[in-house]
C-alpha cells in the first residue's frame, strides 16, 4: 500500500476509536444538593431556660 493510503486508513481508524470512546463516556455526576438541613426543634431544657426559640432569621435577600 502507498503511504497516503496508510495515513488515511490510520486517520479513519483513530477517528472511529475516538468516536467509540466518546459514545461510551460516563454521564456527568449529579449536582450536589445545596439546600440547608431543617432546623432542629428546641429541646425541653432550652425551652425552660430561654422560653420559645426565636423566630428564624429573614431570608438572605
Amino acid at each position: 500500500m502507498s503511504s497516503v493510503v496508510r495515513v488515511t486508513l490510520s486517520g479513519i481508524l483513530a477517528g472511529l476509536v475516538a468516536a467509540t470512546l466518546a459514545a461510551c463516556a460516563s454521564a456527568p455526576a449529579a449536582a450536589p444538593d445545596l439546600t440547608p438541613p431543617p432546623r432542629r426543634p428546641a429541646d425541653a431544657k432550652t425551652q425552660l431556660e430561654y422560653g420559645n426559640p426565636p423566630p428564624p432569621p429573614p431570608g438572605r435577600y
